[in-house]
């Protein structure tokens, strides 16, 4: 492959891995489906319980009011509560429900498993590929992660 190719046959095969592993997680889910941003959102509460609004938006590179939109969305659905920040009364902070870390619990359960499946059935060069093209992945995710910062 043309070194000039690589970047669109990257986005290409990466975007349509994202696509077909949610695909596929979606089937026999229960309870009402999520958007991308909503576990996007999600997510980021459970790794960060008590985030504030501002800095989840700043974190998911989304304005403020898309994620009080995405928050309004996930209170409703009992997934993600609001609480007044004790130390600035008009912030609030976020943090997810039971129900919420229980789902995204398995939903992670699901999707290990299900990559987990397909990575045992490639053949042993493809799963030593794959292994080795992770640190360059990761460097790739940072760059893309550093440069999406506003200056």
């Amino acid at each position: 492959m043309a070194a000039a190719e690589l970047p669109d046959a990257l986005a290409d095969v990466l975007a349509g891995i994202h696509r077909l592993v949610r695909r596929a997680l979606r089937r026999g889910l229960t309870g009402p489906r999520l958007r991308g941003a909503q576990v996007e959102l999600l997510r980021l509460v459970e790794e960060d319980p008590g985030i504030r609004v501002s800095d989840a938006a700043r974190r998911l590179y989304l304005a403020g009011n898309s994620v009080s939109t995405l928050v309004n969305q996930l209170g409703a659905a009992g997934l993600l509560r609001r609480e007044t920040d004790p130390g600035d009364r008009r912030s609030a902070r976020l943090l997810p429900t039971p129900e919420a870390t229980a789902r995204l619990r398995a939903w992670r359960d699901r999707r290990d498993a299900l990559l987990r499946r397909q990575v045992a059935a490639l053949p042993e060069d493809d799963r030593r590929a794959l292994a080795a093209a992770l640190p360059a992945l990761r460097r790739l995710a940072e760059n893309l992660r550093k440069e999406a910062e506003p200056p």
